[in-house]
């Protein structure tokens, strides 16, 4: 008979994820995205400042859910991004596109998907992060059960949405990143340079869209699969609420892969 260990993590009002500090028990999930690459010779810095951001917990009373995203533009001169994706490229576009700018670039960084700057700049991420952290947040819950090998059975619940636009969609996004990731670059702009990195994106789909007229806006319980060359044990699974128009992010929530288990 299986034994089944369910984990219930309520984020958004209350969050637990990575090494957070003790008055930071009931901290506001706050997402920051970083559009990188390894074959960018400025965005080490910014790699080195979200990891910072990540690891530390250091914005009071604010759980920051960091996430890599390395675009493929910059795959040449001999270098290729072994965690670029054509699809995280894509995601920065429409970005870029929603802050009106001229086109993509890096390290462009993301807060909650409001606040728009290049990556690297500490007190300017602090302060986004900050604001964004006070505004009202969709409560969401994941409750785990179920954990094999290769993937884990994860029931997402979205709270009753808060600060939504009644004229746009609200979609339920999940994504698998992967902390402790480094290259030793030898080509390219970054050549001779290793590179540490924060969480890394690995995966990232929509898995519904949210009903704004329910106080249970959106149940699901989602089969999360992991490729055998991603190492379990520094996985994180993120649930998020993003509109579709706005691409504000209304909640989150984040759970480490290592504390699903059977």
């Amino acid at each position: 008979m299986k034994i089944f260990l369910t984990i219930i993590l309520v984020l958004a009002v209350a969050s637990s994820v990575g090494p957070l500090q003790a008055d930071n028990k009931n901290a506001q999930p706050v997402v920051v995205e970083l559009f990188t690459s390894e074959g960018c010779s400025s965005c080490p810095p910014a790699d080195a400042l979200l990891l910072k951001l990540e690891t530390a917990q250091s914005v009071h009373g604010v759980n920051v859910i960091a996430i890599e995203e390395h675009v493929d533009y910059w795959n040449h001169d001999g270098w290729t991004d072994p965690y670029s994706s054509a699809d995280w490229t894509q995601r920065q576009v429409d970005y870029v596109t929603h802050f009106k700018g001229q086109e993509p670039y890096t390290p462009q960084q993301i807060v909650d998907g409001q606040f728009e700057m290049t990556g690297g700049q500490e007190q300017k991420t602090e302060q986004a992060i900050q604001q964004s952290a006070v505004q009202p947040k969709t409560e969401i819950t994941l409750t785990a059960a179920n954990s094999s090998p290769d993937g884990t059975q994860l029931n997402v619940r979205v709270g009753k949405l808060t600060g939504n636009s009644d004229r746009d969609a609200a979609e339920v996004w999940m994504a698998i990143t992967e902390s402790g990731l480094a290259s030793s670059v030898d080509a390219g702009e970054n050549a001779g340079k290793n590179l540490r990195h924060a969480s890394v994106l690995r995966s990232l789909h929509k898995i519904g869209v949210a009903n704004p007229k329910n106080d249970s806006s959106f149940e699901s319980s989602q089969k999360v699969k992991f490729k055998s060359s991603w190492k379990r044990q520094n996985l994180q699974v993120a649930v998020f609420v993003q509109e579709k128009k706005s691409m504000r992010i209304l909640g989150a929530a984040a759970v480490p892969v290592s504390n699903i288990q059977n």
